[in-house]
Order: structure tokens, then C-alpha cells, then sequence
């Protein structure tokens, strides 16, 4: 059984908020990856960006993530940790990721100025761009998408406590009757 939950999603979606809830609800540790790429550099996330760029913040992001080493954990990386192969690779080998997914419409409600929160927009890029752009990938990594919409950050909250005991019950099952049993009946 995956022991790590891996919150992906956009900024403003809630990652920190609703993992620091539900790591303390399933007496799990939390970890904000941000910050410990911050930690390791000796530099804010924004000061690294402006002088390594978007590529080399990306390299940095990649390696911090991939060697988390964290068993029992809610992992809460930044939004942009779906460009990092290998750290995604780590993340679903230890965990299991669970994607927070709103609209572009109520991120948008939450994150007035992209760039004041430390969001990188490529040149010419829109932040509609940047959400079209990262939604599949998204989707793609996520083991359980939980919707916001609508929500409160409490209802947010039980709904992932749910969509995980569900996820873990079903998975307990798959092991205990894997798909291809094979039971061979010997009449002598």
C-alpha cells in the first residue's frame, strides 16, 4: 500500500490548506515541497525563478521532489511539479496523488495577480493558457481527482477524506483478488 498523499492541482486550489487538515485528521506529517526547495536554496521560490529562469527553477523543482523521502506523509508540491518526470515518477511509486480541480473561473476568483503569488507565465503566455496547458497533465498523474467546485474548504476536506478510504478499501480488494487468478481445479 502507497503510505504518502501527493496534492496536485493549480495555485489557490488549496494544497497546503486542505493537506495541513487532512494530514492532521489521518495523524499523518505534512510537507510543503516549496518550502523545502526554498530551504535547500537558501533563496525565495521568486528570487530563484528570476535568476536561474523558468528551465532552471524546473531542474531544481524536479530534484528537490524526486528525493522527498517521506513515509506516512500528505506531500504538497507546487503546482508546477507535473513538468518534473522523475519527481512524478517518485511521487506515484510512494503515493497516491490526489488532484484538486477547480475552474478556470474560480481560480481565477482566487488569484487576482498570477505573478504576485509567484506564478511563471511564459512570454506571451495568458494564465488561461498556463490552466489549459497544465489540466491534462494533471489528470493524467492523478489516482483521485476531487472537485472543489462549489465547495467549502471543509466540505473539500471530507470529500478527499472519503475519496481516499475509498481508493485504499478498493485497492485492499484488488490485492487480496488480483484480476488474473487463475484457479485450477485437479479432479484426480
Amino acid at each position: 500500500m502507497k503510505k504518502n498523499l501527493i496534492f496536485i492541482g493549480m495555485p489557490a486550489v488549496g494544497k497546503s490548506t486542505v493537506g495541513i487538515v487532512v494530514a492532521k485528521r489521518l495523524g499523518m506529517q505534512f510537507i510543503d515541497t516549496d518550502l523545502l526547495i526554498q530551504e535547500q536554496e537558501g533563496k525565495l521560490l521568486r528570487e530563484i525563478i528570476a535568476e536561474a529562469g523558468e528551465e532552471g527553477f524546473l531542474k531544481i523543482e524536479n530534484r528537490v521532489n524526486a528525493s522527498v523521502k517521506a513515509e506516512n506523509s500528505v506531500i504538497s508540491p507546487g503546482g508546477s511539479v507535473i513538468y518534473c518526470k522523475e519527481a512524478m515518477e517518485h511521487f506515484k511509486k510512494t503515493g497516491i496523488i490526489v488532484y484538486l480541480k477547480v475552474s478556470y473561473q474560480t481560480i481565477k476568483k482566487r488569484i487576482h495577480n498570477p505573478k504576485k503569488r509567484g506564478v511563471v507565465l511564459r512570454e506571451g503566455q495568458t494564465f488561461r493558457d498556463l490552466y489549459n496547458e497544465r489540466v491534462p497533465y494533471f489528470e493524467k498523474y492523478a489516482d483521485i481527482t476531487v472537485s472543489e467546485e462549489g465547495c467549502r474548504i471543509e466540505e473539500t476536506i471530507e470529500n478527499v477524506l472519503k475519496a481516499v478510504k475509498k481508493y485504499k478499501n478498493k485497492a485492499r480488494k484488488k490485492r487480496r483478488f488480483p484480476k488474473n487468478l487463475t484457479i485450477r481445479h485437479n479432479s484426480k
